[in-house]
C-alpha cells in the first residue's frame, strides 16, 4: 500500500494566498458596507463611520423605498425591458446564427461579412442616437430593446455552437418530413438549452444593468430604469431629480441607508438568478468551441 506525500506549502504558495486573500476582502467590504448600512437603523446611524454589520438591524430604508412612486416605476419599466428585451435577444440571436450555419443561404459570404465589420467597427453615439430619434423611439423603452437585438458577438459564439451539433439529427429530420423551421424548434433548440441558458443570462444581466442608454434615450423620469435612478440617488442625492425621487427628505430618512438600500435592491434579483444559471455557462458557451 502506498501513500502519497502531500506537498508542504512554499513560500511562494504563501504569498499567492495572502494576495488572493487580500484582494478577496478588499472586493468584499464594500458589498459588507452597503449591506450594513441598508439594515441600520436611522436612529443610531452615524455618517462616515464605517459599518461591518449593523449595530441594530432596520428595514425602515426599505420600507421607505418601497413606498415611493419613483422606485415602484424604475423597478417596473427595467423588468419589462429586461424581459422583453431578452426574449427578443434570443429569438433574434439563436434564428440569425442558425441562418448562418447554412452556408449554402443566399447571400451567405455578404452577410457574414457584415456580422464580422459589426465585430470590429461601430457607427458610434451620435449615429445611433440620429437613428432612434428618426425612429420616434426617444423617450420609448423600445429604443433600449430594438437598440440592441443581437450583436456580432453573440452570433459568432451561437454559430460555432450550432455547428458542433451533429448534422444526422437534422438530415434524420428532414427524411422524416419535418421542414426547416420544424427541426429548428424541435431538434436544435431543445439541444441548445446550455447556449439559451447561458446567453439568456447575458442578456438578462445587460438589460437590467442598462444605464448610458437609458440617460439618453429616456426623457421622461417617470421612465427612468433602476439604474438611472440608483445614479440619481447615489451621485445626484443634491439635485431635484434626486428630490422627486424622494431621496432628499433627511427628516424622514437619512440619505446614505436609502442610497445604499437602493442599490442591494438593484442588485438583488441578478444575484438571486445568476446561481441557477452559472452552471450552464462553461457547458454552453465552451460547446461550440472545440472540434474533434
Amino acid at each position: 500500500m502506498s501513500f502519497v506525500k502531500s506537498k508542504k506549502p512554499t513560500a511562494f504558495d504563501w504569498v499567492n494566498y495572502s494576495l488572493i486573500l487580500l484582494i478577496s476582502l478588499v472586493c468584499i467590504f464594500p458589498f459588507l458596507y452597503v449591506f450594513s448600512v441598508s439594515f441600520t437603523d436611522p436612529e443610531v446611524y452615524v455618517p462616515l463611520k464605517f459599518y461591518l454589520f449593523p449595530e441594530k438591524w432596520s428595514l425602515d430604508a426599505y420600507q421607505y423605498i418601497l413606498s415611493t412612486n419613483s422606485f415602484l416605476n424604475a423597478f417596473k419599466s427595467t423588468v419589462f425591458i429586461t424581459v422583453v428585451g431578452t426574449a427578443l435577444n434570443l429569438i433574434v440571436s439563436f434564428t440569425f446564427a442558425y441562418g448562418l450555419t447554412k452556408r449554402t443561404l443566399p447571400g451567405y459570404k455578404l452577410i457574414m461579412g457584415f456580422v464580422i465589420f459589426t465585430l470590429v467597427f461601430s457607427a458610434g453615439i451620435v449615429p445611433n442616437y440620429l437613428l432612434i430619434r428618426e425612429l420616434g423611439l426617444i423617450n420609448s423603452y423600445w429604443s433600449l430593446i430594438l437598440s440592441s437585438l443581437t450583436n456580432a458577438w453573440s452570433l459568432i459564439i451561437i454559430k460555432s455552437f450550432l455547428e458542433s451539433l451533429p448534422s444526422e439529427l437534422e438530415d434524420a429530420a428532414q427524411i422524416d418530413g419535418c421542414s426547416d423551421l420544424g427541426v429548428f424548434w424541435r431538434i436544435v433548440i431543445p439541444l441548445s438549452m446550455p447556449a439559451i441558458a447561458t446567453f439568456t443570462l447575458f442578456f438578462a444581466v445587460a438589460h437590467w444593468n442598462t444605464y448610458f442608454n437609458a440617460l439618453i434615450y429616456l426623457t421622461d423620469s417617470n421612465k427612468w430604469t433602476l439604474q438611472v435612478l440608483v445614479k440619481t440617488l447615489v451621485i445626484d442625492s443634491n439635485s431635484s431629480a434626486a428630490a422627486a425621487a424622494g431621496a432628499s427628505d433627511e427628516a424622514v430618512m437619512p440619505q446614505e441607508t436609502i442610497r445604499m438600500a437602493s442599490i442591494v435592491l438593484s442588485m438583488l434579483p441578478i444575484l438571486v438568478v445568476y446561481p441557477f444559471l452559472q452552471k450552464h455557462f462553461a457547458k454552453g458557451v465552451m460547446l461550440g468551441s472545440v472540434k474533434g
